[in-house]
């Protein structure tokens, strides 16, 4: 057994892990980076990148067809082949050999296969090699989709975001279990393909984390689009006709639903119990995730620190990217400070219309004891918006804490809207009064001015 030893060792080379690893290279640390799959992980491959590849043509079209002088230009639907081509050029075939290059630059030893912790700072890999980390050992392995415990689920071969975000053909028939942000935006994208689409959502809403509003304006265009949503339902079982026939899902009611494919997308899985925390006499948390204290360190192990997924904070590739500054900034010594965390983390949901919400919901912050009131307005309901097509649907509402005269939660929604979200963000997490946010002046004709009106709204 080859024994090697680096000053920090990082377990898992998804978004988080590189930019831990890439931080505390570029600081003169000797890293190593184990990656058992692919370096840039599920974010990369089988998450983000390929399904915002797969909605946006879809989303390009609709948005052309609001457009007087752009809709008489278009005919015909989305090119299924062509859509397909460049996810496969997004995901690069998933080869992560362009990946590779920031890697050696930075000096870092890049080691193929899973990590197990054996004991203090010492993470066995399953090739035999040994690493000691003389400073830390930091974990970034990702999550991977939940399988709920359904009867005959497991037997019938269900797509999870890995399969549905890297299909080469466009199935006939698709049910979803699952009406949150992947399984929202994995309907309307196989959907725009071809796909006849239903939604299996347990709870009353989609969306359920995000604002009434937002629920309402997605489950919408749901139906114009064709896509059947079924909220309030329970699958009890799980049956499929041989490997590969069609699938079917029995509900609670005793109702039952067939389908080419069955797409589940309810919740995430940590795999904790791969990692060897029993040699150091850790446990996972009630909710299976790694408990860490604000510098995301592992609490009575100064050594061990725990990023994005495994935590379970905010499972959000920014978050999980923003952890991983904090963390390795603390490793290094550095002053660190946590400001925005867990439900209140910026958030998009790329459906059309989009959802981009930071900060508490009006019901969230009232649940939190603050005074809060909400003001809102018509995310088009000014002259830059309508350049995206009169009538488009989007809200764009600001939690206001009425005691401190500060934005503690946003959500905007509507076309093409996730970049606003920043705007939003730097409001709440840089606490600016609203008597300095009335001086941010929006430039004129843009769908910003929502700001000037979301202020008006608010008394100034």
């Amino acid at each position: 057994m080859s024994s090697q030893e680096h000053d920090v060792i990082v377990l898992g080379a998804g978004p988080a892990g590189e930019v831990a690893a890439g931080r505390l290279a570029d600081a003169g640390l000797q890293v190593a980076l184990v990656e058992k799959h692919l370096v840039g992980g599920e974010c990369s491959f089988y998450g983000c990148m390929p399904s915002k590849g797969l909605l946006r043509p879809g989303q390009a079209l609709a948005e052309a067809r609001r457009i007087p002088g752009a809709a008489e230009a278009v005919s015909g639907s989305v090119d299924a082949a062509a859509v397909l081509a460049r996810r496969d050029e997004i995901v690069h075939g998933l080869d992560d050999g362009e990946q590779l290059p920031w890697v050696q630059d930075k000096g870092i030893a890049l080691v193929r296969g899973t990590g197990r912790l054996d004991g203090e700072r010492t993470v066995v890999v399953d090739d035999g090699t040994r690493l000691i980390a003389r400073r830390a050992v930091l974990v970034a392995v990702g999550s991977r989709a939940a399988m709920p415990p359904i009867e005959g689920l497991a037997d019938a071969v269900p797509w999870t975001n890995r399969e549905i975000t890297n299909a080469h053909e466009v199935p006939a028939s698709l049910l979803v279990i699952g009406g949150g942000p992947i399984g929202t935006e994995m309907a309307q994208a196989w959907r725009s393909l071809g796909s006849e689409v239903t939604i299996l959502e347990g709870s009353e809403r989609l969306l359920v984390k995000e604002e009434p509003f937002a629920s309402e304006q997605v489950q919408d265009a749901m139906a114009e689009l064709g896509v059947s949503v079924r909220t309030g339902v329970k699958v009890a079982r799980v049956e499929r006709d041989g490997t590969s026939g069609p699938v079917t899902v029995e509900l609670g009611t005793g109702e039952r639903l067939t389908a080419a494919e069955l797409v589940v997308a309810a919740g995430r899985h940590v795999p904790l119990e791969e990692l060897g925390l029993e040699t150091i006499g850790v446990a996972p948390d009630d909710h299976g995730h790694l408990a860490v204290d604000d510098t995301m360190r592992v609490p009575g192990h100064d050594w061990l620190f725990a990023v994005g997924d495994a935590n379970g904070r905010a499972l959000l590739t920014h978050m999980g990217k923003y952890q991983a500054r904090l963390a390795a900034d603390e490793i290094l010594g550095k002053p660190t400070e946590l400001l925005i965390d867990r439900g209140r983390s910026p958030r998009v949901t790329f459906t059309e219309p989009q959802v981009a919400a930071v900060g508490y919901t009006l019901a969230g912050a009232l649940d939190a004891g603050i005074r809060a009131r909400a003001v809102e307005v018509g995310t088009s309901a000014n002259a830059g918006g309508s350049f995206y097509g009169r009538g488009a649907v989007g809200t764009a509402r600001l939690v206001i804490d009425e005691d401190r005269g500060l934005v503690v939660g946003a959500t905007i929604t509507g076309a093409e809207i996730a970049d606003f979200l920043q705007a939003a963000t730097i409001a709440v997490v840089g606490e600016v009064p609203l008597t300095r946010l009335w001086h941010a002046v929006p430039v004129f004709p843009t769908r910003s001015e929502l700001w000037l009106q979301l202020l008006e709204k608010a008394g100034f």
